[in-house]
């Protein structure tokens, strides 16, 4: 057994499907309480061999992922998620979020993202794929930096 008192390899706990309501749900637990983010209802949904990628880190395994998760909470005093849209097509669900962190020493900073989660044939989540700006959106928020961000995006990337 894990820390969460579940037991990961065998999937053995009441979970309702992942659909396009459920996940809105849960994720919406997961983020939109005051103060720090609370994954442990999720995590059961989280295959052993879950595979996570984003624009910093690729993790593969509970383990790894559920790490990554407790250090988010760590470095954050508040984390929030508002997702805007949710689609699914057969084992794929993706949304759009924006997400807000806030800091010990600095104001909060909105990042605008995706999420594209894949569904192994058990119905847990065995990938997990983030995609997001992360500098772009923090630079948008630190004046100076913002204009020089912008200025050389454009004249290297169109």
């Amino acid at each position: 057994m894990h820390q969460y008192d579940f037991d990961f390899d065998s999937g053995s706990a009441a979970r309702v499907p992942l659909t396009v309501d459920s996940v809105r749900e849960l994720w919406s637990r997961t983020y939109n309480t005051d103060g720090k983010p609370d994954w442990s209802h999720i995590f059961p949904y989280y295959h052993p061999d879950i595979v996570f990628q984003d624009s910093i880190q690729k993790l593969v395994g509970i383990e790894a992922f559920t790490s990554m998760c407790n250090r988010l909470t760590k470095r954050c005093r508040q984390l929030r998620m508002d997702i805007a849209n949710i689609a699914q097509e057969g084992g794929v669900i993706l949304f759009d979020w924006t997400m807000t962190m806030v800091f010990r020493r600095s104001p909060s900073t909105p990042i605008y993202g995706c999420t594209r989660l894949t569904l192994h044939e058990d119905g847990r989540i065995i990938g997990q794929r983030d995609y997001y700006d992360l500098w772009g959106d923090i630079y948008n928020g630190i004046p100076g930096y913002r204009r020089l961000y912008r200025w050389f995006m454009r004249k290297f990337f169109g």
